[in-house]
């Protein structure tokens, strides 16, 4: 049995606080989604011995990967998991204080080399050793910042040089551990986050689409409380006239390009979120309809602190034909299904209060 191999461990830094100032659930679902990001990004064959609340536990037997394919792994992680904050950040329905903070989170990696081995507990692989301690116990350093990549003298005798990246800058510290004194380099991975490709989101081209019904209503709630009821696919069959049952596709926190079925008396369609745009006073979304390509623009506007306005409009794709048919058969019905779905929402911003939404 191999006893000696890689222990790879990257850490989401800012996690402690992000779960205890934060709300718990979308805490929950955030972190378990960047976790699954760094996952998806082992490229070197790696294995998970377990996940660590904000950690993961990598390993690999035998010898120990090259410095450089180490920092391509390291790379990887770190520009996948901060492409993946962005992407939430820029496109995120929720205004809880969990989303907002979402983007203050960061990456560190602590790679080291020694002996252990595992064992089983009926379905569930742990590892042991010393080394496991020592890798555990280099996550509290005293590193500065809260972005970089920790080597152990065990991978690297000496400190890297420039050799890697250009941008490097290399330093070394020690720690005393349970096996004494461990020297390790380290160097800050903030600078790749330079070199990301800027963030793309989808839009609604209004232009090539025409209006044909349109609706709006105040309600006595203030923007935020109302985006989220207005907003979250999870509440729309408490308002939406003709909704029975709304089945979830993709199980993530409201964002930009989130779909799901609606289940009516006449049958399902599949609903994405098409365009987004926030504003403290006006916020603007809409949802489109996957095989029609129709589409409803919801439109909130504050009045007061405690007074917003929703307006919905009715779009379809310019086509003659089309709109003609729904002049005469459709548009009759899709106005009065707007109009009785804004007064169903009156009771509904009645009922609950969200008690995680952050007031602007």
């Amino acid at each position: 049995m191999e006893n000696k191999g890689l222990i790879f461990i990257p850490d989401i830094s800012g996690f402690t606080r992000f779960i205890n100032e934060t709300e718990i659930e979308h805490s929950r679902l955030i972190i378990q989604e960047l976790l699954e990001t760094i996952i998806s990004a082992n490229s070197i064959g790696l294995e998970i011995s377990e996940i660590e609340g904000d950690a993961i536990l990598f390993y690999k037997f035998g010898n120990p990967p090259s410095l450089e394919e180490l920092y391509r792994q390291v790379e990887k992680m770190f520009c996948v998991f901060h492409q993946s904050l962005t992407a939430y950040d820029q496109r995120r329905y929720c205004q809880c204080k969990a989303c907002i903070s979402t983007a203050s989170l960061s990456l560190k990696v602590i790679s080291h080399y020694g002996e252990f081995t595992s064992y089983n507990v009926r379905n569930f692989s742990k590892l042991i050793g010393k080394d496991i301690i020592v890798a555990h116990q280099l996550l509290k350093n005293d590193i500065d910042n809260h972005e970089y990549w920790l080597v152990t003298k065990n991978l690297a005798p000496e400190k890297p040089n420039a050799d890697l990246a250009t941008w490097m800058k290399w330093d070394s510290q020690s720690k005393q551990t349970e096996i004494g004194e461990v020297v390790y380099h380290y160097v800050q991975l903030s600078p790749l986050k330079n070199e990301l490709p800027p963030e793309s989101t989808p839009g609604f081209n209004i232009e090539e689409n025409i209006k044909l019904a349109s609706a709006s209503k105040e309600y006595d709630t203030d923007i935020i409380t109302l985006f989220h009821w207005s907003g979250d696919f999870n509440y729309r069959s408490r308002w939406w006239e003709g909704i029975k049952k709304v089945e979830e596709i993709d199980p993530h926190l409201p964002r930009l390009g989130m779909r799901c079925r609606y289940i009516t008396e006449s049958g399902e369609s599949v609903i994405y979120s098409s365009s987004y745009h926030f504003q403290p006073q006006k916020i603007e979304f809409s949802e489109t309809v996957e095989d029609n390509q129709s589409t409803i623009y919801f439109t909130l506007e504050e009045i007061t602190d405690k007074k917003t306005k929703l307006t919905l409009d009715f779009y379809l794709t310019k086509n003659p034909l089309t709109q003609l048919l729904f002049k005469l058969t459709r548009k009759r019905k899709i106005q009065s299904t707007l109009s009785k779905s804004l007064e169903n929402l009156v009771e509904v911003v009645k009922q609950i209060k969200l008690p995680h939404v952050v007031h602007s």
